[in-house]
C-alpha cells in the first residue's frame, strides 16, 4: 500500500546510500509530502550552513496520496534551505514524476553531500544508482529529458535543472516535462551546487489501495462535483490566464513594477488570444481540469501559459504582447528559471533604468524601457547564462541592490528577499497579510484567501472558515476590511499545507473557489486509500504541526517579526488606477500590525511570532529535532 513506499538517503560525497521504511508513527505526525520534507529538512541541516554548500540538503518526495485512487494526486514537493532567501526553501510542481517515484518504490530522497562531477540519480523498482550527468551538463530542460528517454526508456519521468540551475541563479528552478516547475525559493541552484542535473525515476511496483470500491467510487463523487463548477470549466478552456482580465480591470495587478495597479491597452493579452495558437490542452497525473494549453509560437512548441506568465513578460514589464508572454512563458521553462522572480528582478531594474540609478553603461546598452519586448526576452538569456546586468539580477532582491547601491533596494517589492508576483495587494489586507507572513518568502501559494475577493456573504464564509475549528471573531465580505482576515489566512496556511501533505493540486481545494476540496475530503481520501483513521481534525493538527516546523526553521535562520512585513511602498504610495473600490488605497500600517498580533496570537505563538513552549507541547514539537527519522 501507499504507506509501504520508503525513504532514501543519498550520499553524493560518498556514494553511500541508505534506504529506510517510514515508522507508521511518522506518518500519524507528519503524513508525508511538504510536512515531512519539513521534519527531515529540519533534522538534517544545521543552524547557519551555506544554502549552496554541501551541508544542504536537497529534498524530493510525492505526496502519500501520490498514484492513488485520489483526484490529481500528481504534485511533487520539494526542499532545502533557500539559497535566495536563507530561509525554508520548499516548491511544487505537478505532472508525473511523484506518481512515478511512488511506483518505484519511494515517497522521499533525501540528497546530502556534493558530487565531484556531474551526476544523475536513476531510481527504479527500488533500486537508487549514482550515475554519470557529464554528458548532461550545458543542456536545456527540454534537451536533457529528452537525452534521458533515450537513453533509459520513454516511460521515464525525469526532473532536471537547466543552465540556470548549473549557473547557481539563485531562483533557479526544477522541470519535469514541458511546463511543470517547482519555482520558487531556488532549488534549482541547490541541485546545481550539488552537480545533480537530474533525477529519473521509472516503477513498475504496485501501490494497493485499502478500500479500492469505496476509494474509486469515491474519487468518481469528488471528480464530477470538480468538473462540474464554473471553475474548472473556465480553467479547461483558459487555465489561470482567465484571472488576468478580472484583476486587471479591477486594479489588482502591479505595472511598472510597483508605480500602477492597472496595465493601460491590456486586451492583446487577454486569455482569448491563446486560441491563436492553441491545438489543445493537457492535464497532470490524475485530473479532469486539463488547465494547460498546448501551443506554437514561432515554430517553438510548450505549453501553458499561466497567469504568471502574463504578469511577469506582460503588465510587470509594461508589455502588451502575447508572443511575448509565449516567449517568455517558453525561455524560463527551456533555461529553467522561476518565472515569478524572474518577472519581477526584470520590473525592478526597469524602474531603476526609468530613475537614473542604472544606465546603459551598467545595461552594455540594452535599453531597459517599460514594453520593450525585446529586451525583456533577452534579459531572460543574460539572467540565466549570469551575462552582463544579468550576473547581478541573478542574485536575487537583497543582494542584487546590495551590489546595486544607490537606494535601489527601496524599489523591489519582496519579503524576506523572496520578489512578491505581480499582484498588487494594497486594497487587500488579508492578502497582504498572506505575503508578509509567508515562510518561504512573499507567497501566493501557502496562504492566499483569494476567495476573499469575490465579496462572499458572511454565512458562506462561516461554513468554509469554520470547519473543521471554529473562529470566534467576525467575518466580513468586504476585502478592504481588515477584521477577521488573520483566521482567514491561518485557515489557509492550514488548507494548502494539508493538501501538500498528501500531493493533491491546489486548484482541486478551496483555493479559487469554495465549493472545492476542504478538510473533510481528505480525511476521507486518506481512510479509502491508505486506511489511515485521522478525523479533519487530525489533519488539521498535523498541517498545523507542519506548518510550525517551518516556522522554527526560519527563526532557527534568524527571521522573526522584523520579516514579517511588507515593504514601505505598501504604506506610503496610494494605488493610481482601476475602479473606484480599489483606487487611491494603501495598507494602514498600525491596522496591519494589529492584524500581524491577532495573526500570532491565534497560531500561539509570541508577540515576536516565536510558538510558545506549550504551543510545541500540544503539537509534540517540543523535542525536536527528535531525527526519528
Amino acid at each position: 500500500m501507499a504507506l509501504n513506499r520508503k525513504i532514501a538517503y543519498i550520499n553524493l560525497s560518498t556514494g553511500e546510500i541508505e534506504t529506510k521504511p517510514i515508522p507508521l508513527e511518522v506518518r500519524k505526525k507528519f503524513i508525508g509530502g511538504r510536512g515531512l520534507d519539513m521534519y527531515l529538512l529540519y533534522n538534517h541541516t544545521e543552524p547557519g550552513i551555506d544554502a549552496l554548500g554541501p551541508d544542504n540538503v536537497a529534498i524530493v518526495s510525492a505526496g502519500l496520496l501520490s498514484a492513488t485512487l485520489s483526484s490529481a494526486s500528481a504534485r511533487t514537493h520539494m526542499a532545502a534551505k533557500s539559497p535566495l532567501t536563507g530561509a525554508v526553501g520548499s516548491t511544487n510542481m505537478g505532472g508525473f514524476f511523484a506518481p512515478e517515484m511512488t511506483w518505484a518504490g519511494f515517497h522521499h530522497l533525501v540528497l546530502k553531500g556534493r558530487a565531484e562531477e556531474p551526476v544523475y540519480i536513476w531510481v527504479n523498482d527500488g533500486n537508487i544508482e549514482i550515475r554519470d550527468g557529464s554528458h548532461l551538463w550545458g543542456l536545456s530542460t527540454r534537451d536533457t529529458q529528452n537525452a534521458l528517454k533515450e537513453e533509459l526508456g520513454e516511460e521515464v519521468q525525469v526532473l532536471c535543472i537547466g543552465p540556470a540551475g548549473e549557473n547557481l541563479v539563485r531562483y533557479a528552478n526544477v522541470m519535469n516535462g514541458m511546463k511543470n516547475a517547482g519555482g520558487r525559493s531556488g532549488l534549482g541552484a541547490v541541485l546545481g551546487s550539488k552537480n545533480v542535473k537530474a533525477i529519473v525515476a521509472r516503477g513498475t511496483m504496485d501501490v494497493e489501495i485499502r478500500y479500492p470500491d469505496e476509494a474509486l467510487e469515491y474519487d468518481y463523487e469528488v471528480m464530477q462535483h470538480i468538473s462540474g463548477t464554473k471553475f474548472a470549466q473556465i480553467m479547461g478552456k483558459y487555465g489561470t490566464m482567465f484571472i488576468q482580465s478580472v484583476t486587471n480591470s479591477t486594479g489588482l495587478v502591479r505595472t511598472q513594477n510597483f508605480q500602477h495597479n492597472q496595465l493601460l491597452d491590456a486586451e492583446p493579452i487577454e486569455c482569448e488570444h491563446i486560441e491563436d495558437y492553441t491545438f489543445g490542452t493537457v492535464g497532470c497525473f490524475g485530473c479532469v481540469i486539463h488547465c494547460r494549453h498546448r501551443y506554437i509560437v514561432d515554430d517553438i512548441y510548450d505549453e501553458g501559459p499561466e497567469y504568471t506568465a502574463q504578469g511577469a513578460f506582460g503588465w510587470e514589464v509594461g508589455c502588451n504582447s502575447f508572443e511575448t508572454v509565449l516567449m517568455g512563458n517558453h525561455l524560463v521553462n527551456h533555461y529553467g528559471v522561476d518565472i515569478l522572480e524572474i518577472g519581477s528582478m526584470m520590473a525592478w531594474a526597469m524602474e531603476l533604468y526609468e530613475k537614473g540609478i542604472i544606465t546603459d553603461e551598467d545595461t552594455g546598452g540594452l535599453k531597459l524601457e517599460w514594453g520593450n519586448d525585446e529586451a525583456v526576452l533577452e534579459l531572460i538569456r543574460q539572467i540565466s547564462f549570469r551575462e552582463g546586468i544579468g550576473d547581478i539580477l541573478a542574485e536575487g532582491p537583497l543582494r542584487a541592490a546590495a551590489k546595486i547601491g544607490k537606494d535601489s533596494l527601496k524599489y523591489n517589492i519582496h519579503v524576506k528577499g523572496m520578489s512578491n508576483l505581480h499582484s498588487d495587494e494594497r486594497p487587500t489586507p488579508a492578502l497582504a497579510l498572506g505575503i508578509a507572513t509567508g515562510t518561504r518568502g512573499s507567497d501566493h501559494l501557502r496562504s492566499r484567501p483569494a476567495i476573499d475577493l469575490y465579496h462572499l456573504p458572511v454565512f458562506l464564509l462561516e461554513k468554509v472558515y469554520n470547519n473543521p475549528v471554529e473562529y470566534k471573531g467576525k467575518y466580513t465580505s468586504d476585502y478592504r476590511d481588515y477584521e477577521g482576515k488573520p483566521w482567514q489566512v491561518l485557515w489557509q496556511e492550514m488548507m494548502y499545507m494539508a493538501i501538500d501533505l498528501v500531493g493533491v493540486c491546489k486548484y482541486h481545494c478551496v483555493f479559487l473557489s469554495p465549493n472545492l476540496m476542504n478538510f473533510d475530503h481528505i480525511s476521507k481520501f486518506l481512510h479509502y486509500n491508505t486506511g489511515l483513521e485521522m478525523s479533519p481534525r487530525d489533519v488539521w493538527e498535523v498541517a498545523e504541526r507542519c506548518y510550525n516546523i517551518e516556522r522554527l526553521f526560519n527563526i532557527r535562520e534568524g527571521f522573526g517579526r522584523k520579516d514579517d512585513m511588507l515593504v514601505d511602498r505598501y504604506f506610503d504610495e496610494p494605488t493610481t488606477r482601476g475602479l473606484d473600490i480599489v483606487r487611491g488605497r494603501t495598507i494602514d500600517r498600525e491596522k496591519f500590525k494589529g492584524m500581524i498580533d491577532e495573526y500570532y496570537e491565534l497560531h500561539g505563538w509570541d508577540e515576536n511570532g516565536v510558538p510558545t513552549p506549550e504551543t510545541l507541547e500540544r503539537l509534540g514539537l517540543d523535542e525536536e529535532p527528535s531525527h526519528m527519522l
